[in-house]
């Protein structure tokens, strides 16, 4: 195994009766970089997290992470934030880390320490006393995220992690998963929402009916699909827009509307058009979101069928 490499999957099968779930995937998560496993619900995300956690049993294939192969040895190594949220309603918040903290070997001073740390962190400082049961969904998940990071592992596993936060929580999250990243940690999340990958990853693997059809550096990746998606915005009659061809139309509002170019068409095309019928504020060409780069890896059949779980 490479140095570099904290987790190594190879070839991972994984059936449930006829349902093949994981579909021969392989790919690897580099030491100190954030990894995001990506693809529309029930896409084999998930599933692969609970192989890699030891938690489900492999079909074919191996994972082997920091040179071992997965046992409960490595479940240690990981601090793992599921999907379905874990807590005991009836215990108290403070309790209820204190506890969690202890089965993965900290002190009770250490762990006081490091839960008073990450409680006002999340301006939660007076959450102590209260139960499980009284928080909201976003506050649980708060709760959840500091039981996952609470005894410092060198790797996080976050299946969904911002599902049920709102956005300042979910800006505060990203920026703590980030810090864990620069300080060396290794992060594997998974997720549907594609627009929180653009601003956290290094690397990306993207899922799809159960197959990995797109992996690599999400710098790369962007590159490689090149300037082809125009971004405009444009006051008055937005028509011509409709009468636009060899392109798709990712996104549209009112007075926006991000266009995918197909088939070599000149971008100076749409402009001239453009500007014969609206006023143009804003007339960039991009590289295309990850969103777009999806459609455009799985092709125009799954377009539909993915559209509303990956927006």
């Amino acid at each position: 195994m490479s140095s570099k490499h904290t987790i190594e999957v190879n070839q991972l099968r994984k059936q449930f009766g006829e349902t093949v779930a994981v579909d021969d995937v392989t790919f690897s998560v580099e030491k100190g970089k954030i990894t995001g496993l990506l693809g529309p619900n029930g896409a084999g995300k998930t599933t692969t997290i609970r192989m890699i956690n030891y938690i489900i049993p492999i079909d074919n294939g191996s994972i082997v992470i920091n040179g071992q192969t997965v046992s409960p040895k490595t479940q240690k190594m990981i601090g793992y934030m599921p999907e379905e949220r874990g807590l005991y309603k009836k215990m108290k918040v403070g309790e209820q880390l204190i506890y969690l903290a202890r089965l993965k070997g900290l002190s009770t001073e250490k762990a006081k320490t490091q839960i008073r740390y990450w409680l006002d962190r999340f301006d939660a400082s007076d959450w102590h006393l209260k139960t499980v049961g009284e928080l909201s969904k976003g506050m649980s998940q708060k709760i959840q995220f500091i039981a996952t990071i609470v005894h410092d592992p060198e790797i996080y596993i976050f299946d969904e992690p911002f599902s049920g936060l709102d956005p300042i929580n979910s800006e505060l999250l990203k920026e703590i998963i980030i810090e864990l990243r620069d300080k060396g940690k290794t992060v594997l999340f998974s997720t549907h929402r594609m627009e929180q990958v653009e601003q956290m990853c290094d690397d990306i693997c993207l899922f799809n009916k159960g197959k990995m059809v797109l992996d690599g550096n999400l710098r790369k990746i962007k590159k490689e699909f090149g300037k082809n998606t125009i971004l405009i915005e444009y006051h008055g009659d937005g028509s011509f827009i409709d009468n636009l061809s060899n392109v798709r139309i990712n996104n549209r509002s009112t007075n926006f509307a991000e266009i995918r170019i197909l088939d070599q068409q000149d971008p100076q095309d749409i402009l001239r058009l453009a500007i014969q019928h609206a006023e143009i504020h804003k007339f960039q060409l991009v590289e295309p979101s990850l969103n777009e780069i999806f459609i455009s890896t799985v092709g125009a059949d799954n377009v539909k069928a993915n559209r509303e779980v990956v927006v």
